[in-house]
């Protein structure tokens, strides 16, 4: 038997009996014939925001949907973050933002560089057209709801 440790906590099971509809339940235990489970970290995704409170109110939102979370406030500390981190599986990035990149370009970069991130953009003022992020891109209009934010997360990243 094979075992995965994704970086979460590990904890030995014993196998005990099955109940009447064949169910087998598993409690704690130590002994030889014990499984081991471990629970799978949470996928990360880097937001991407210059507005503090937009920032924050996305970060409890995409917490909130199971999501472990790592904010930047523009591009070039979102491409320092893609270097320094494979562990990132999606990027939510605002298009427009002070700096050397606004959102789009960030996204033309991360999917040049990083290809199996998934990109998900964000503007309340920005009309995209087609073309205007790289293939497999979403965008999310502003404002977005729990819901929302979560299904599309859910989706792209294969959780249910």
């Amino acid at each position: 038997m094979s075992i995965f440790n994704l970086g979460a906590t590990t904890k030995n099971y014993t196998a005990s009996r099955r109940n009447d509809s064949g169910v087998m339940s598993l409690l704690p235990g130590q002994g030889a014939s014990s499984v081991m489970i471990t629970a799978a970290k949470r996928p990360i995704v880097l937001i991407v925001e210059d507005e503090f409170l937009l920032r924050m109110n996305a970060v409890e939102m995409i917490e909130q949907a199971g999501f472990d979370v790592i904010e930047v406030c523009n591009a070039d500390e979102a491409i320092t973050a893609l270097e320094n981190r494979s562990d990132i599986r999606v990027v939510f990035t605002d298009i427009q933002m002070p700096g050397s990149m606004d959102g789009l370009k960030l996204a033309a970069a991360v999917r040049g560089r990083w290809p199996p991130i998934k990109i998900i953009a964000t503007s309340g003022r920005y009309v995209i057209r087609e073309g205007d992020l790289p293939e497999g891109g979403l965008f999310l209009p502003k404002p977005y709801t729990s819901e929302a934010i979560s299904s599309l997360l859910h989706e792209i990243t294969g959780r249910v």
